[in-house]
């Protein structure tokens, strides 16, 4: 059935006589679902196959006194079949008026669809054969997921507001109306307006300092996926760490952010001789405030990273080498839909234990990788056996749930493994000639399966199980087995120490062991540990209070579970501090599935009280686990 925006005005002529509403009807709605085009990407409203984005300008006026972003969202489009209508995705935005031209602006009819509590909603706009350019006036709500608007006491000066965006997956809709696909790749510019005594910076070419008018100008001139535009602003300093990188943080944490990425340059290094020149002219990352949801993201040019991330030893830098990995999967070659995200993790993870490799030695990078999978056997435990899949089924469903560990660790693995199989050599060839041939664009995962056989497997006679490892259920038996003996060497004092022989901690204290064999050493603690004994553990390293949030979130998880109420109060003091996901789900999940008396209460109880410090995405995370 054809229709057109026209069509629908139509129909509502008889009970509206504006020039935009909002379509509430289940007739009229399922109208629009015959109308909406999902060319390959079941979680965007958008025709890309006749019409999308070129280039974004953004005209942004950032508000902290009401938390509000008022903002132009100019689209020049390129059309590709003739059409009536362009669709755009939004969620939860205040739309204000439509307009096309450029320097004329002419008002435009448009209508918005019924929400999806997932999708949002699509912004169909009324154009004729002459249109070249959108503009979408609007302002962001008190509902937009995106956006992360702090008080000056979740701040480390706590004198200054805060804000950051957080976009992956299919959250930029809710802070700016956009064809929200990935597989529709644009360039963008911006004119943001902040407090004078603020600096803006987006995921673009960035200023180095404040001026004295709060107005900055930004310029993204590579093609990049809508869930890549990022904003912070803040009471920010800038500390340059080498010809093209450096790092953003509040000038409380600017010297011990520098300390711990010094090694910034040499990771660019590794990673240049690894996988081919750098794309992006320049790498930065901000350090961000405590409730940013993730260890990280990989935003062009510049990388968001948690505070976690600053131990004071390096211990957890493999996140930024995580995070510039992504610059060449990911960034430079981008999964099509979000049922083939593991095309971005798995290639990144992969890429990441490469450079950790090169700088620090295997030794160090096989700890890494053993944890790793660790961490995967884990998450198969309790998700569901179609999920364990690295190509997903994600109809009707939150594309967030793609991102668990299968696509990170098991897309990692299936790498390894086919790297073992046909040989470093012609791995790294192989690997040089995919970010170069699908350099800014993206692919599916189809797509990668057609270039492997075509430019691997084939030209040197190799059968391998690429069918199981993408469609199949859980881990192929020919998964390559990855060994450290020093992991084996401390998971053998864990064993002792947890049968009470405490004394064979005597020689040790925690800067002895880098932060993957402590995790490892309290993952292996016997399940009938005594809490006398995890308080003795406790009396000699600390672990319940050492500053390493990786040792203290598996020390957290372990109290819960054997009964040492003594980590209590330190467990709901970090629950408070920090909004990073990987630690609140399993540590939440642990005290609200406790068998011991209090626990559930006390998960509760903590989340009412902290719950103003995570960023909505965590909200979500956490709330699932508490029902």
């Amino acid at each position: 059935m054809k229709f057109s925006v026209r069509t629908l005005f139509i129909i509502l002529s008889t009970i509206s006589l504006f020039s935009s509403c909002s379509v509430d009807s289940d007739d009229t709605l399922s109208i629009v679902k015959q109308h909406v085009a999902r060319v390959g990407d079941i979680h965007s409203y958008a025709n890309l196959d006749q019409i999308r984005t070129k280039h974004l300008h953004l005209d942004l006026d950032v508000n902290f006194s009401n938390k509000t972003i008022y903002g132009v969202a100019r689209h020049q489009m390129e059309r590709l079949k003739d059409t009536d209508t362009a669709i755009f995705d939004i969620k939860y935005l205040d739309i204000q008026k439509v307009t096309t031209g450029k320097d004329k602006e002419k008002d435009a009819d448009y209508v918005i669809g019924k929400n999806d509590s997932i999708l949002g909603a699509p912004l169909m706009i009324a154009i004729d054969s002459t249109v070249k350019y959108i503009n979408i006036y609007y302002k962001t709500t008190d509902k937009t997921e995106a956006l992360d608007w702090l008080d000056p006491e979740l701040t480390e000066g706590k004198k200054y507001p805060f804000l950051y965006s957080q976009g992956e997956s299919i959250l930029t809709r809710s802070w700016i109306p956009i064809q929200g696909s990935p597989s529709n790749r644009i360039t963008y510019s911006a004119d943001v307006k902040v407090p004078k005594e603020f600096l803006a910076i987006m995921s673009a070419q960035n200023p180095q300092k404040k001026n004295d008018t709060g107005m900055y100008h930004f310029e993204m001139n590579q093609p990049i996926p809508a869930y890549l535009i990022a904003i912070a602003v803040g009471n920010i300093d800038y500390k340059s760490l080498g010809s093209n990188c450096g790092v953003y943080s509040e000038p409380e944490l600017l010297d011990a952010c520098a300390n711990e990425l010094e090694d910034l340059p040499k990771m660019i290094h590794a990673a240049e001789n690894l996988f081919g020149k750098y794309q992006w002219e320049q790498y930065d990352v901000i350090v961000l405030p405590y409730s940013f949801p993730f260890g990280g993201m990989e935003n062009p040019r510049l990388t968001f990273a948690n505070p976690t991330l600053i131990t004071g030893d390096k211990s957890l830098v493999t996140v930024i080498a995580h995070e510039l990995a992504h610059s060449w999967s990911g960034n430079l070659v981008t999964n099509a839909s979000w049922e083939d995200f593991w095309l971005n993790e798995g290639f990144t993870v992969y890429l990441e234990n490469r450079i950790m490799e090169s700088i620090y030695g295997k030794d160090v990078a096989d700890i890494h990788t053993v944890i790793e999978f660790q961490e995967l056997q884990r998450t198969l435990e309790h998700i569901d056996l179609d999920d364990t899949r690295l190509k997903l089924n994600l109809e009707g469903r939150n594309p967030d749930d793609a991102m668990t560990d299968v696509a990170y660790i098991k897309g990692a693995y299936f790498l390894k493994t086919l790297e073992n199989e046909v040989g470093r050599s012609k791995f790294d060839k192989f690997l040089n000639s995919y970010f170069a041939h699908f350099s800014f664009k993206t692919l599916s995962t189809e797509d990668f399966v057609n270039y492997l056989e075509k430019n691997l497997l084939k030209p040197n006679h190799v059968r391998f199980n690429v069918e199981e490892w993408i469609y199949g259920e859980n881990i192929p038996s020919n998964c390559i087995k990855i060994t450290s003996k020093r992991l084996e060497k401390v998971e053998k004092l864990a064993k002792d120490v947890g049968q009470g022989k405490i004394e064979k901690l005597k020689n040790y204290q925690l800067k002895d062991l880098v932060t993957q064999e402590w995790m490892s050493f309290i993952r292996k603690l016997p399940k009938d540990i005594s809490a006398k004994t995890m308080k003795a553990i406790d009396d000699k390293l600390n672990f319940k209070n050492c500053g390493n949030s990786e040792i203290m979130c598996e020390w957290y998880i372990v109290a819960v579970k054997r009964g040492y109420t003594l980590a209590q109060p330190n467990i709901e003091k970090f629950l408070n501090k920090t909004g990073r996901m990987k630690y609140l789900e399993p540590i939440y999940e642990s005290l609200y599935t406790s068998q011991y008396p209090g626990d559930k209460e006390l998960a509760l109880k903590i989340y009412q009280e902290a719950k103003k410090n995570y960023h909505p995405v965590a909200r979500i995370g956490v709330e699932s686990i508490l029902k």
